[in-house]
């Protein structure tokens, strides 16, 4: 067995516990013995335990979601509502709640709180990449952070949405993406008026700031 099939294998299997025991050592332990993987191996794959499980559920999530992206044909759709329908790809790759519940209360955790910006930026980052964004400047930094505000409240309402097929939850994801694209025409107004022309000078070096060249690159640098 692979290493990718190992580690793969202990996620299914701790998938049938996590409901009942969270993102713990006891979910890892019992995940060990249902995937029969030596646990030599299976602590080496996930040095922090359940809490590497939980990370790559949520990357495998981010990874169903490209392939539906992959999939659907959405040229006809506005730019925005491309943004609406990763987002809902994405929700919709989890197709179980309570191992998402549990994942936000662990990663809710302050030793783990980094973990989780960071898993919820890079679904955003995949989100934005997938819809060819070019953007290599401030404005790089300001739609992920944007977009993650976004994700992670929508996915907060998806938690708690009972409504048939999610409905309530599609109608809170449009609101959101609403908001931001009126945040974005503001943005443009602003720049257009006589103040916003005046505040040029001082917000020139933002120009400088620079998307990073790579993950390794964060958080960007600025021209010289």
């Amino acid at each position: 067995m692979s290493q990718i099939d190992a580690k793969d294998a202990l996620l299914d299997a701790a998938l049938m516990h996590v409901a009942f025991d969270g993102w713990t050592e006891v979910t890892f332990e019992a995940a060990i013995v249902d995937a029969e993987v030596n646990p030599v191996v299976a602590k080496a794959l996930c040095p922090r335990g359940a809490v590497d499980l939980a990370v790559a559920y949520h990357k495998r999530g981010d990874q169903q979601m490209l392939e539906r992206f992959a999939s659907e044909d959405l040229s006809a759709l506005r730019y925005s509502e491309k943004v609406a329908a990763l987002v809902r790809f994405r929700l919709q790759a989890c197709d179980d709640k309570e191992a998402v519940r549990r994942g936000s209360t662990l990663f809710a955790l302050p030793q783990y709180a980094g973990t989780g910006a960071e898993l919820i930026w890079g679904t955003c980052d995949a989100i934005w990449n997938a819809l060819g964004d070019s953007s290599d400047d401030v404005n790089w930094y300001t739609k992920r952070m944007t977009l993650s505000a976004v994700y992670g409240s929508t996915v907060l309402y998806w938690l708690g949405d009972e409504s048939e097929a999610q409905t309530a939850t599609w109608e809170f994801l449009d609101r959101r993406i609403d908001n931001v694209m009126q945040f974005e025409k503001a943005k443009a107004q602003f720049r257009a008026s006589p103040f916003g022309k005046l505040m040029s000078g001082p917000l020139e070096v933002l120009g400088r700031v620079r998307a990073p060249q790579s993950r390794d690159d964060l958080p960007g640098q600025t021209r010289q």
